[in-house]
């Protein structure tokens, strides 16, 4: 039997051992199959030649990368709009039925524009991780253009998603609790001393910091009265503080107690231990896999809120982590719609001259930007898929490898969906006086929707008509000696594990990538 002093030398060496392999993997290129999952699940179908320039780095200089060169704004020009600071020109009380109608029109049309703009915004930007995590926390701090209603709004938030979207979670969590879009939203502009509403004060603490389990019903009547005063100028649509509707009466939140504003009840909820766990969970799924590690999530989230709630801090953890890198978590996350069409197109190289056709198109498979579908957003996942969106899927890919598909069959499994890129006649939330608030929109009439779907197909159709792919130019352009060589290539670039149906074999290169982009797998990230 070795002596302790003898096991304790060799668990010593054991231990030193595996630092060095780690310290030694961590230091080597990574290859092209680590930095195509790096990117994959980063960003939006890394191109061969994304891929190429990270192998050459470890995996700890290319998260290091991935980070250093997020953004704070976009590349592409915001809609003529955006920059408008003038009133909202919202319908008032008096407003006619047509002065209604052409406010809403307007304002379906600016809601095309918008959504064709941020897919143009994924698709040229130089970082698309800064995309995917204004997207993530899109679906985060959820508000949806068919409440909000004024497209401008709508606006202000993706900017301030993006400019925030890496860097510190409690300046984020100020910023868009007090959001112009979030306070439609969530009705906190109808929050008033005696008349609290609770929406806000619940959902701040369910869905956007704590979770389920974590406060009590008290805890969320009492903070509503916090927030008490919050609200919009409803001529600039901007947030403004109202004091005189403010409750000043002692209030005790999560057992802190005192004339406590809305400022004094975020910071308390980030002062929670469950913030940061909660928080970690919701990007361990987003990144990782579906089923997080309870430990490995407790030491990120440890990370986290060392750092004083660093967003890249807990990221880069998350991307060093075992777990990140493991073969088993790879191909287990489905890729949403936006990330399915926006991927598809900059994999195969495809330059579209707007956004709009795929904006509606990734509607068609449930995911129409800027409309989640409640309050708690997209439920992603397996969620994604079901009979109607793999058919739409398949057809988009088909559509777009130039298969025999006419564009009234390709258009089936989009259109239905699309139609909801218009506005529902709900109320804006947003105060018109002291109490009144505008009259609620009629309803567009069967033959307007109709017509406005019908427009929405031509428009997609010609979108379609005017991308160029040359699958057999394409594919020439992987790297290989042979043709099986350049197959592979392909297959490796575009699926993240290997292929469920491998393509017979063909000379047909259009044959070939419509096969692969229809294997099972090219679902997964």
């Amino acid at each position: 039997m070795p002596s302790p002093l003898a096991a304790t030398r060799f668990a010593l060496l054991s231990t030193l051992t595996a630092m060095a392999a780690w310290a030694h993997a961590a230091a080597a290129p990574m290859g092209y199959d680590d930095a195509r999952h790096l990117l994959a699940r980063t960003g939006f179908g890394p191109t061969d030649a994304e891929v190429r320039l990270y192998a050459a780095l470890s995996r700890n200089d290319a998260v290091a990368r991935l980070l250093r060169e997020t953004r704070t704004t976009a590349v592409t020009p915001p809609p003529a709009f955006a920059s408008d600071t003038g009133p909202l020109r919202r319908p008032g009380p008096g407003a006619s039925e047509e002065e209604r109608k052409a406010f809403q029109q307007e304002q379906n049309r600016r809601g095309l524009e918008l959504r064709a703009w941020w897919v143009q915004e994924m698709l040229a930007t130089p970082s698309p991780l800064t995309e995917r995590m204004t997207l993530f926390w899109h679906n985060h701090f959820v508000s949806s253009q068919q409440k909000v209603r004024v497209v401008r709004l709508m606006y202000g938030q993706n900017a301030m998603l993006r400019a925030n979207a890496l860097g510190n979670f409690g300046a984020l969590l100020h910023a868009a609790s007090k959001d112009p879009a979030m306070l439609v939203y969530l009705d906190s502009a109808q929050n008033r001393k005696g008349q609290p509403n609770e929406n806000f004060a619940r959902e701040v603490m369910e869905l956007f910091t704590l979770g389920e389990g974590h406060y009590t019903e008290q805890d969320v009547k009492e903070a509503a009265r916090a927030f008490t005063g919050w609200s919009l100028d409803r001529e600039t649509g901007q947030y403004i503080f109202r004091p005189g509707v403010h409750d000043t009466d002692s209030k005790t939140v999560l057992g802190r107690s005192g004339n406590l504003d809305g400022d004094a009840v975020l910071e308390i909820l980030l002062a929670q231990p469950s913030m940061a766990e909660f928080v970690t969970t919701k990007l361990w799924r987003e990144f990782v896999s579906p089923n997080p590690d309870p430990r490995e999530v407790a030491r990120i989230a440890q990370s986290f809120r060392s750092s004083n709630f660093d967003i890249k801090i807990a990221l880069r953890a998350l991307l060093s982590s075992d777990a990140f890198w493991a073969r088993e978590n790879r191909g287990t996350l489905v890729k949403s719609p936006v990330e399915f069409v926006v991927g598809t197109l900059r994999q195969l190289e495809v330059a579209p001259s707007s956004g709009l056709p795929f904006a509606v198109v990734s509607s068609g498979m449930g995911q129409n930007l800027f409309s989640p579908p409640n309050v708690k957003g997209w439920p992603g996942g397996n969620v994604w898929i079901d009979t109607n969106t793999l058919l739409a899927r398949k057809q988009f890919v088909d559509r777009l490898a130039r298969a025999d598909e006419t564009p009234v069959q390709m258009m089936t499994a989009v259109m239905p969906q699309s139609l909801a890129l218009g506005l529902k006649p709900l109320d804006s939330g947003i105060p018109t006086g002291a109490e009144a608030r505008p009259a609620v929109a009629p309803q567009s009439s069967a033959v307007e929707e109709k017509a406005r779907g019908q427009r929405l197909a031509r428009e997609v159709d010609r979108g379609m008509r005017n991308l160029h792919f040359d699958a057999a130019v394409w594919l020439a352009a992987r790297p290989g000696a042979t043709p099986e060589a350049r197959e592979r290539a392909a297959q490796v670039l575009l699926l993240a594990l290997p292929p469920q149906s491998p393509p017979p074999p063909s000379d047909d290169a259009l044959a070939f990538v419509r096969a692969t982009l229809s294997d099972p797998v090219y679902q997964l990230k």
